[in-house]
Protein backbone atom coordinates (compact mmCIF):
# COMPACT_ATOMS: atom_id res chain seq x y z
CA UNK A 1 0.00 0.00 0.00
CA UNK A 2 1.10 3.51 -0.66
CA UNK A 3 2.32 5.90 1.71
CA UNK A 4 0.16 8.65 2.51
CA UNK A 5 -2.39 10.37 5.07
CA UNK A 6 -5.14 8.54 3.74
CA UNK A 7 -6.20 5.18 5.93
CA UNK A 8 -9.00 3.05 6.63
CA UNK A 9 -12.13 4.55 8.48
CA UNK A 10 -11.81 4.80 12.32
CA UNK A 11 -10.33 6.12 14.97
CA UNK A 12 -7.19 7.71 16.31
CA UNK A 13 -5.01 5.73 18.63
CA UNK A 14 -2.25 8.28 20.53
CA UNK A 15 0.87 6.23 21.97
CA UNK A 16 3.04 8.75 24.32
CA UNK A 17 2.94 10.47 27.63
CA UNK A 18 1.03 11.64 30.78
CA UNK A 19 2.31 14.11 33.00
CA UNK A 20 1.88 16.10 35.75
CA UNK A 21 2.18 19.73 34.58
CA UNK A 22 3.30 22.52 37.63
CA UNK A 23 2.78 25.52 35.82
CA UNK A 24 4.65 28.45 37.09
CA UNK A 25 3.88 32.05 35.83
CA UNK A 26 6.54 34.48 36.90
CA UNK A 27 6.11 38.04 35.73
CA UNK A 28 9.47 38.64 36.09
CA UNK A 29 13.04 37.17 35.91
CA UNK A 30 13.93 34.36 38.25
CA UNK A 31 15.45 35.81 41.14
CA UNK A 32 18.68 33.77 41.68
CA UNK A 33 18.75 32.38 45.32
CA UNK A 34 16.00 33.98 46.16
CA UNK A 35 12.21 34.03 46.18
CA UNK A 36 10.24 35.39 42.52
CA UNK A 37 7.02 35.34 42.89
CA UNK A 38 4.22 33.43 41.13
CA UNK A 39 1.08 31.93 40.15
CA UNK A 40 1.39 28.43 40.66
CA UNK A 41 -1.00 25.72 39.01
CA UNK A 42 -0.73 21.39 38.86
CA UNK A 43 -2.63 20.51 35.94
CA UNK A 44 -2.98 17.04 33.59
CA UNK A 45 -0.52 17.62 30.66
CA UNK A 46 1.93 15.05 28.70
CA UNK A 47 2.98 15.92 24.82
CA UNK A 48 0.56 12.57 23.99
CA UNK A 49 -2.19 12.77 26.34
CA UNK A 50 -2.52 16.96 25.36
CA UNK A 51 -2.63 15.80 21.52
CA UNK A 52 -5.55 13.10 22.45
CA UNK A 53 -7.42 15.85 24.50
CA UNK A 54 -7.48 18.35 21.43
CA UNK A 55 -8.35 15.55 19.29
CA UNK A 56 -11.36 14.72 21.06
CA UNK A 57 -12.06 18.71 21.86
CA UNK A 58 -11.80 19.54 18.05
CA UNK A 59 -14.41 16.89 16.75
CA UNK A 60 -12.58 13.21 16.77
CA UNK A 61 -15.40 10.99 18.15
CA UNK A 62 -12.95 7.81 19.12
CA UNK A 63 -9.51 8.86 20.69
CA UNK A 64 -8.05 6.01 22.18
CA UNK A 65 -4.50 7.15 24.18
CA UNK A 66 -2.11 4.10 25.30
CA UNK A 67 0.52 5.36 28.19
CA UNK A 68 1.96 4.58 31.47
CA UNK A 69 1.04 6.43 34.50
CA UNK A 70 2.20 6.03 38.70
CA UNK A 71 0.02 4.56 41.25
CA UNK A 72 0.18 8.00 42.61
CA UNK A 73 -1.86 10.11 40.56
CA UNK A 74 -3.21 7.21 38.04
CA UNK A 75 -7.15 7.40 39.17
CA UNK A 76 -6.48 11.37 38.86
CA UNK A 77 -5.09 11.36 35.06
CA UNK A 78 -7.65 8.76 34.07
CA UNK A 79 -10.91 10.87 35.24
CA UNK A 80 -9.43 13.93 33.66
CA UNK A 81 -8.51 12.11 30.48
CA UNK A 82 -12.74 10.49 30.23
CA UNK A 83 -13.58 14.11 31.04
CA UNK A 84 -11.88 15.71 28.09
CA UNK A 85 -13.54 12.87 25.51
CA UNK A 86 -10.31 10.75 25.42
CA UNK A 87 -10.52 6.61 25.98
CA UNK A 88 -7.65 6.00 28.02
CA UNK A 89 -5.36 2.82 28.23
CA UNK A 90 -3.06 3.44 30.79
CA UNK A 91 -0.87 0.90 32.34
CA UNK A 92 0.43 1.60 35.79
CA UNK A 93 3.59 1.31 36.81
CA UNK A 94 4.48 -0.31 39.73
CA UNK A 95 7.57 1.27 40.80
CA UNK A 96 7.98 4.99 39.26
CA UNK A 97 5.67 7.65 39.86
CA UNK A 98 4.11 9.60 36.91
CA UNK A 99 6.26 11.72 35.27
CA UNK A 100 6.31 15.59 36.29
CA UNK A 101 7.10 18.57 34.60
CA UNK A 102 8.17 21.86 35.96
CA UNK A 103 6.58 24.78 33.65
CA UNK A 104 8.57 27.90 33.96
CA UNK A 105 6.20 30.65 32.36
CA UNK A 106 7.71 34.17 31.39
CA UNK A 107 4.50 36.04 32.44
CA UNK A 108 5.67 38.40 29.61
CA UNK A 109 4.24 39.48 25.92
CA UNK A 110 6.06 35.82 24.56
CA UNK A 111 4.33 33.99 27.64
CA UNK A 112 7.61 31.69 26.63
CA UNK A 113 8.55 28.07 28.60
CA UNK A 114 10.92 26.81 29.45
CA UNK A 115 10.30 23.02 31.20
CA UNK A 116 12.10 21.18 33.97
CA UNK A 117 11.22 17.52 33.09
CA UNK A 118 11.02 13.95 35.47
CA UNK A 119 9.86 11.49 32.86
CA UNK A 120 9.01 8.87 35.44
CA UNK A 121 6.92 6.36 34.34
CA UNK A 122 5.93 7.91 30.92
CA UNK A 123 8.85 6.81 28.97
CA UNK A 124 8.53 2.93 31.05
CA UNK A 125 6.18 1.91 28.74
CA UNK A 126 7.90 -1.32 27.15
CA UNK A 127 6.74 -3.78 24.33
CA UNK A 128 4.68 -5.73 26.77
CA UNK A 129 2.73 -3.29 27.17
CA UNK A 130 1.90 -3.17 23.38
CA UNK A 131 -0.92 -5.65 21.37
CA UNK A 132 -1.94 -5.70 17.89
CA UNK A 133 -5.57 -5.41 18.61
CA UNK A 134 -5.18 -2.03 19.70
CA UNK A 135 -5.44 -0.98 16.30
CA UNK A 136 -8.60 -2.86 15.80
CA UNK A 137 -10.93 -0.05 14.78
CA UNK A 138 -8.44 2.73 14.35
CA UNK A 139 -8.02 4.91 11.81
CA UNK A 140 -4.87 6.51 12.18
CA UNK A 141 -1.94 5.59 14.93
CA UNK A 142 0.05 8.96 16.85
CA UNK A 143 3.31 8.75 18.29
CA UNK A 144 4.60 10.91 20.73
CA UNK A 145 8.11 11.97 19.62
CA UNK A 146 9.75 11.41 23.23
CA UNK A 147 8.63 7.41 22.73
CA UNK A 148 11.85 7.74 21.13
CA UNK A 149 13.97 8.84 24.73
CA UNK A 150 14.34 5.66 25.94
CA UNK A 151 15.04 2.33 24.80
CA UNK A 152 12.24 0.59 25.63
CA UNK A 153 9.31 2.96 24.92
CA UNK A 154 11.06 3.53 21.47
CA UNK A 155 11.01 -0.72 21.02
CA UNK A 156 7.07 -0.52 21.67
CA UNK A 157 7.05 2.61 19.18
CA UNK A 158 8.77 0.48 16.66
CA UNK A 159 6.21 -2.60 16.97
CA UNK A 160 3.43 -0.42 16.90
CA UNK A 161 4.59 1.59 13.48
CA UNK A 162 5.31 -2.34 12.42
CA UNK A 163 1.67 -3.19 12.92
CA UNK A 164 0.25 0.16 11.99
CA UNK A 165 2.11 -0.07 8.58
CA UNK A 166 0.87 -3.90 7.89
CA UNK A 167 -2.59 -2.86 8.24
CA UNK A 168 -2.10 0.03 6.41
CA UNK A 169 -2.99 2.37 8.60
CA UNK A 170 -1.08 5.86 8.50
CA UNK A 171 1.15 7.01 10.96
CA UNK A 172 2.17 10.63 12.46
CA UNK A 173 4.91 11.24 14.71
CA UNK A 174 6.02 14.81 16.84
CA UNK A 175 9.60 15.02 17.54
CA UNK A 176 8.37 16.71 20.83
CA UNK A 177 11.77 18.19 21.90
CA UNK A 178 14.67 19.84 20.20
CA UNK A 179 16.79 19.07 23.55
CA UNK A 180 15.85 15.54 23.67
CA UNK A 181 16.13 14.93 20.25
CA UNK A 182 19.69 16.19 20.08
CA UNK A 183 20.51 13.62 22.97
CA UNK A 184 19.15 11.29 20.73
CA UNK A 185 20.91 11.74 18.01
CA UNK A 186 19.75 12.98 14.54
CA UNK A 187 20.49 9.90 12.48
CA UNK A 188 18.68 7.69 14.69
CA UNK A 189 15.54 10.02 14.68
CA UNK A 190 15.54 10.23 10.88
CA UNK A 191 16.22 6.36 10.57
CA UNK A 192 12.82 5.83 12.70
CA UNK A 193 10.82 8.75 11.03
CA UNK A 194 11.92 7.00 7.32
CA UNK A 195 8.76 4.77 8.09
CA UNK A 196 6.34 7.48 9.26
CA UNK A 197 3.21 9.02 6.65
CA UNK A 198 3.54 12.38 8.46
CA UNK A 199 6.00 14.40 10.41
CA UNK A 200 4.93 17.29 12.80
CA UNK A 201 7.86 19.20 13.40
CA UNK A 202 9.08 22.58 15.50
CA UNK A 203 10.87 24.91 13.56
CA UNK A 204 13.39 24.47 15.89
CA UNK A 205 12.95 20.92 15.44
CA UNK A 206 13.20 20.40 11.72
CA UNK A 207 16.23 23.00 11.52
CA UNK A 208 17.76 20.35 14.31
CA UNK A 209 16.89 17.43 11.91
CA UNK A 210 18.25 18.90 8.32
CA UNK A 211 21.45 21.34 9.73
CA UNK A 212 19.52 24.04 7.81
CA UNK A 213 18.73 27.77 9.16
CA UNK A 214 15.67 28.28 6.92
CA UNK A 215 12.86 26.16 8.22
CA UNK A 216 11.37 26.29 4.72
CA UNK A 217 14.29 24.74 3.31
CA UNK A 218 14.11 22.08 6.44
CA UNK A 219 10.71 21.19 6.14
CA UNK A 220 11.39 20.85 1.97
CA UNK A 221 14.61 18.69 2.93
CA UNK A 222 12.32 16.20 5.49
CA UNK A 223 9.20 15.98 3.07
CA UNK A 224 11.92 14.08 0.68
CA UNK A 225 12.00 11.53 3.68
CA UNK A 226 8.54 11.50 4.70
CA UNK A 227 5.74 11.74 2.66
CA UNK A 228 3.83 14.72 4.51
CA UNK A 229 5.81 17.62 6.74
CA UNK A 230 3.93 19.59 8.67
CA UNK A 231 6.40 22.42 10.04
CA UNK A 232 5.04 24.67 13.06
CA UNK A 233 6.49 28.19 13.94
CA UNK A 234 3.72 29.81 16.57
CA UNK A 235 2.87 33.21 15.36
CA UNK A 236 4.59 32.50 11.85
CA UNK A 237 1.93 29.89 11.48
CA UNK A 238 3.01 26.25 9.81
CA UNK A 239 4.27 24.99 6.47
CA UNK A 240 3.07 22.19 4.81
CA UNK A 241 5.88 20.37 2.55
CA UNK A 242 5.59 17.50 0.08
CA UNK A 243 7.88 15.29 -2.13
CA UNK A 244 10.93 17.83 -1.40
CA UNK A 245 9.04 20.92 -1.77
CA UNK A 246 7.05 23.67 0.57
CA UNK A 247 3.68 23.49 -0.74
CA UNK A 248 1.51 25.84 1.58
CA UNK A 249 1.82 28.38 3.90
CA UNK A 250 -0.55 28.37 6.88
CA UNK A 251 -1.02 31.77 8.78
CA UNK A 252 -1.10 31.91 12.43
CA UNK A 253 -4.35 33.07 13.92
CA UNK A 254 -3.98 36.16 16.39
CA UNK A 255 -3.87 35.47 19.66
CA UNK A 256 -2.50 37.03 23.30
CA UNK A 257 -0.69 34.57 24.82
CA UNK A 258 -0.64 33.92 28.48
CA UNK A 259 0.78 30.12 28.18
CA UNK A 260 2.73 28.81 25.04
CA UNK A 261 2.66 25.18 26.92
CA UNK A 262 1.15 22.42 24.94
CA UNK A 263 0.42 24.96 22.08
CA UNK A 264 2.05 22.68 19.69
CA UNK A 265 0.27 19.45 20.97
CA UNK A 266 -3.16 21.32 20.05
CA UNK A 267 -1.87 22.44 16.73
CA UNK A 268 -1.52 18.30 16.49
CA UNK A 269 -4.45 17.10 17.98
CA UNK A 270 -6.80 19.78 15.90
CA UNK A 271 -4.59 18.59 12.81
CA UNK A 272 -4.92 14.52 13.45
CA UNK A 273 -9.11 15.12 14.32
CA UNK A 274 -9.17 16.98 11.02
CA UNK A 275 -7.62 14.21 8.84
CA UNK A 276 -10.03 11.91 10.64
CA UNK A 277 -12.84 13.91 9.29
CA UNK A 278 -11.41 13.82 5.90
CA UNK A 279 -10.15 17.25 5.40
CA UNK A 280 -6.64 17.64 3.09
CA UNK A 281 -3.52 18.37 5.11
CA UNK A 282 -3.34 21.81 4.07
CA UNK A 283 -7.06 22.00 5.73
CA UNK A 284 -6.17 20.18 8.68
CA UNK A 285 -2.96 22.23 9.23
CA UNK A 286 -5.28 25.66 9.24
CA UNK A 287 -7.59 24.08 11.78
CA UNK A 288 -4.69 23.40 13.96
CA UNK A 289 -3.26 26.49 13.79
CA UNK A 290 -6.92 27.72 14.81
CA UNK A 291 -6.08 25.64 18.08
CA UNK A 292 -2.92 26.30 18.50
CA UNK A 293 -4.01 30.06 19.18
CA UNK A 294 -6.72 29.34 21.40
CA UNK A 295 -4.40 27.11 23.20
CA UNK A 296 -1.77 29.77 24.43
CA UNK A 297 -4.58 32.12 25.43
CA UNK A 298 -4.91 29.09 28.18
CA UNK A 299 -2.75 28.09 31.48
CA UNK A 300 -1.71 24.70 30.83
CA UNK A 301 -1.52 22.34 27.75
CA UNK A 302 -4.97 20.83 27.52
CA UNK A 303 -8.36 22.64 26.31
CA UNK A 304 -11.22 23.37 28.55
CA UNK A 305 -13.48 20.70 29.93
CA UNK A 306 -16.80 20.76 31.00
CA UNK A 307 -16.89 21.36 34.92
CA UNK A 308 -17.01 17.73 36.64
CA UNK A 309 -20.35 17.34 38.20
CA UNK A 310 -19.47 15.84 41.57
CA UNK A 311 -15.71 15.56 43.08
CA UNK A 312 -12.70 17.89 43.12
CA UNK A 313 -10.11 17.32 40.16
CA UNK A 314 -8.27 20.01 40.74
CA UNK A 315 -5.56 17.96 41.89
CA UNK A 316 -3.76 14.59 42.02
CA UNK A 317 -5.28 12.06 44.86
CA UNK A 318 -3.67 8.98 44.82
CA UNK A 319 -4.18 5.81 42.96
CA UNK A 320 -5.97 2.52 44.96
CA UNK A 321 -4.04 -0.47 43.23
CA UNK A 322 -1.24 -0.85 41.69
CA UNK A 323 -1.59 -2.52 37.67
CA UNK A 324 1.68 -3.28 35.58
CA UNK A 325 0.51 -6.13 33.78
CA UNK A 326 -1.22 -5.19 30.50
CA UNK A 327 -3.32 -8.21 29.86
CA UNK A 328 -5.08 -6.89 33.26
CA UNK A 329 -8.07 -5.16 32.66
CA UNK A 330 -7.60 -1.48 31.23
CA UNK A 331 -9.46 1.69 32.79
CA UNK A 332 -11.75 2.62 29.91
CA UNK A 333 -13.51 0.76 27.11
Amino acid sequence: MGRGVTGPAGGLLVVGDVITDIVARHPGPLATGTDTAAAIRTLPGGAGANVACWAAHTGCADVRLLARVGADTARWHERELRAAGVHPRLVVDPVAPTGTVICLVDAGAAAERTFLTCSGASLRLEPADWSDALLDGVGRLHLSGYLLFAESSRELARRALAAARARGVPVSLDPASAGFLAELGVDRFLAFARDLDVLLPSRDEACLLTCRTDWADAAAELSGLVPVVVAKSGAEGALVARSGSVRARIPAVPAVPRDTTGAGDAFTGAFLAALVAGASVEEAAQRGCLAGARAVERVGGRPPTPPPSTGDTTAPEPYEAHRSDPAAPAPGP
